[in-house]
């Protein structure tokens, strides 16, 4: 099975601080820095559970983008699109109870256009397209025509609506909108993002609810729950996408245990 992922491919910084932050001190923190992204974390995860995947992303001709790159492809993800500009940074405060604040620079990501896109990468069983990608331009155009080119050649196309600010800010009725125009059989959504689109109305013939420690939910043609991870929460950075990687390979108990095993350690990758 070979997915390919559409996104940000950037490095993610995580920070977990021992003790309480305050303006103007020096704190002790625990620290990691690793690929990142939506659509990476997905394609190395995806790869970690057994099957194949590929990342489009544009990302810097600088030493963070040759870094990930090649941390990524040691990880067994093909990454391909166009090399150049400024690399994009996330960094994500995990509080003591797991629990994650980012603050994100995508760089070079958004500027991946439907001109950039080999149709050749898009041969494949599943296109998993990130939310983010529909939030900014000429991404979001590459991300229309990536589905395109991929259902063309028989793939299913999944979507995860990502960050329910920046749904906010461009705009729900709009980006509800797109999502209808881009037609996905498969959403993943949180709670929050899931009410502002107005989800209870259908939006995808699969449609996977994440409920944070609750769990998730699957709904539409499909119907079945994804139990909460048990243990100590870690890190919740990269949950859902390694949830979204474990359906999209192996269905409800699978992503189950893909998020679990996340959020049991500090980092999103794998």
């Amino acid at each position: 099975m070979l997915v390919v992922t559409l996104g940000d491919a950037l490095l993610d910084v995580i920070v977990r601080p021992g003790e309480p932050l305050e303006a103007g001190a020096d704190a002790s923190a625990e620290t990691i820095a690793t690929p990142g992204g939506q659509a990476a974390n997905v394609a190395a995860w995806v790869v970690a559970l057994g099957a194949e995947a590929r990342c489009v992303s544009k990302r810097g001709d600088d030493l963070t983008g040759h870094v990930v790159s090649s941390e990524l492809e040691a990880r067994g993800v093909e990454l391909v699109g166009p090399v150049g500009g400024r690399s994009g940074v996330v960094v994500s405060l995990v509080d003591r109870g797991g629990e994650r604040t980012m603050a994100s620079d995508r760089g070079a990501a958004p500027e991946l256009g439907p001109d950039d896109l080999d149709p050749a990468w898009f041969a494949c069983d599943c296109l998993h397209i990130s939310g983010y990608a529909l939030l900014a331009s000429p991404i979001d155009s590459a991300a229309l025509h990536a589905a395109e080119l991929a259902r063309a050649d028989g793939a299913r196309v999944s979507v995860d609506l990502s960050a329910w600010t920046r749904i906010r800010e461009y705009g729900p009725q709009r980006f509800r909108e797109l999502l209808e125009t881009l037609a996905p059989d498969v959403i993943f959504a949180n709670e929050p993002e899931w009410e502002m689109v107005g989800g209870a109305y259908g939006l995808a013939p699969t449609e996977v609810v994440k409920r944070g420690s609750r769990g998730a939910v699957v709904l539409g043609e499909t119907r079945a729950e994804i139990a909460p991870a048990q243990g100590k929460i870690v890190d919740a950075t990269g949950a859902g996408d390694a949830l979204a990687a474990g359906f999209l390979v192996g269905g409800p108990a699978l992503a189950g245990e893909a998020a679990a095993r996340c959020v049991a350690k500090l980092g999103a990758m794998p």
